[in-house]
């Protein structure tokens, strides 16, 4: 399979018209937040959070993980301004994107804007602590990124 990064969803699910797995990253300086989704694109739980070291061992990560849950894509968290534009941090996770090429899957960038902010609110109104909200909430945004993906898809007949 070739690799194809795109950020609209109708090719996106083209290239995988049986469905399949699903892994969502939101990918941070520090972490990349991990979540999984089922074969029929209904539903997104966080699995994991990584803590970057260098590119090779987060391939490496990613690699094993891919290959646990037998995924067949990647859906990727793409912090755009408010007003929808890029910015360095947009440009650090197209880059990001690129160099999983060697994954040789199909890239969907998300739209993540709220996505953190809506985890960490939710999070407060649960009254889950401040320590426990500092180590769940890049799985859980990668959950909120990957849903938001999967609703979307399923508007193409796919994965069902």
């Amino acid at each position: 399979m070739a690799s194809l990064i795109t950020t609209i969803s109708s090719e996106f699910a083209s290239a995988l018209p049986s469905g399949g797995k699903l892994v969502g990253l939101d990918v941070g300086t520090r972490t990349i937040g991990i979540a999984i989704c089922d074969p029929g694109w209904h539903f997104a739980g966080p699995a994991e959070t990584i803590h970057r070291t260098k590119f090779t061992q987060d391939l490496a990560n990613l690699r094993r993980i891919i290959a646990h849950e037998h995924a067949l894509g990647l859906v990727v968290g793409l912090p755009l301004n408010m007003d929808g534009t890029d910015s360095p941090r947009t440009q650090s996770v197209r880059a990001f994107a690129r160099n999983l090429a060697p994954l040789d899957l199909p890239i969907l960038l998300w739209d993540e804007r709220w996505s953190t902010q809506a985890v960490e609110r939710a999070m407060i109104e649960a009254d889950v602590s401040r320590a426990r909200r500092a180590q769940k909430v890049d799985a859980l945004a990668a959950a909120h990124i990957l849903q938001g993906a999967i609703d979307a898809l399923a508007n193409f007949g796919n994965g069902s």
